[in-house]
């Protein structure tokens, strides 16, 4: 079959077809744009979706944005914390520096080992929930802070506990032979001593108990004795400087009688007169 010669009216068909084409089809993608567009508007959440995926990136980072602001608002929140607990920190080592060095000096307590003793009594006091000046008190109190201090009546220790009556509250701490253990005793003793002021009620009435007491209408000064330690070791708690010796407690005032000294030469008025002051004196004295 013979070719037909190119002649520019076939070519000038050509062209006017291909531009129809083109024209028809800018005109379907414009309408579908146009209601794409129209389809995005009255829907966002498919608008969103269609952000998201020609934008990944954008929608990642709005994702991470929140929980970036999340971590940090928690990360900030961890620091105050732990600015808060390290001040508490500071503050409770300075309060056991203080309390140490006056505890060592007012009962003349090796400074490593009144540390030790202080620094069981912090931790096992945090432990059982009870104040550790309380129990220190209670050790200065019963024992002077002597680790082998023993009363004829069978308490042992630095809180002078009853080994054969607690023998069950010491079965945790390597039984009654470790009643001596410094730690042992404090861990036992003030184990004892939190039990009483629960069952009580009050701290004085846990003293009460604790000397044994409690079925008597005093306890012979003993609350008294301990809660004075205690007020003394608050003090020294804070900062302030208190007295490691405690001046004992001023004798009542006594009358005492004295007769006049008789004259050695003197004439029997003088001594009347003497006699008569002295019978004066006397009797004003005895009133």
């Amino acid at each position: 079959m013979a070719s037909q010669p190119v002649t520019w009216s076939s070519v000038t068909k050509t062209v006017r077809g291909l531009l129809t084409t083109a024209q028809h089809t800018l005109t379907v993608f414009g309408l579908s744009a146009v209601a794409m567009l129209a389809l995005l508007y009255n829907r966002p959440d498919l608008a969103k979706r269609v952000s998201g995926f020609l934008s990944p990136q954008q929608s990642v980072q709005a994702a991470v944005a929140p929980a970036r602001a999340q971590l940090v608002a928690k990360g900030r929140d961890a620091v105050e914390i732990g600015n808060s607990d390290d001040k508490q920190g500071v503050r409770a080592t300075r309060q056991q520096k203080y309390v140490t060095e006056w505890l060592s000096r007012r009962y003349r307590v090796a400074g490593d080992a009144a540390n030790m003793l202080v620094a069981t009594a912090y931790s096992t006091a945090h432990e059982i929930k009870l104040d550790p000046l309380l129990i220190l008190a209670v050790m200065a109190i019963e024992s002077g802070l002597n680790p082998f201090a023993e009363s004829p009546m069978g308490a042992q220790g630095l809180m002078q506990v009853m080994s054969k009556v607690h023998s069950d509250k010491f079965e945790e701490v390597g039984g009654s032979k470790a009643a001596l253990n410094p730690v042992a005793n404090i861990r036992v003793g003030s184990q004892i001593l939190k039990d009483y002021v629960t069952r009580t009620g009050s701290v004085e009435g846990g003293l009460k108990t604790y000397v044994g007491a409690a079925a008597f209408e005093d306890d012979s000064g003993y609350g008294n004795k301990v809660l004075a330690e205690y007020r003394r070791l608050k003090q020294v708690a804070s900062g302030k400087n208190v007295p490691i010796y405690t001046p004992p407690s001023a004798p009542a005032p006594q009358l005492v009688q004295k007769s006049a000294p008789a004259p050695a030469k003197a004439d029997i008025t003088t001594v009347d007169a003497a006699h008569g002051a002295s019978e004066a004196g006397e009797t004003v004295a005895g009133l």
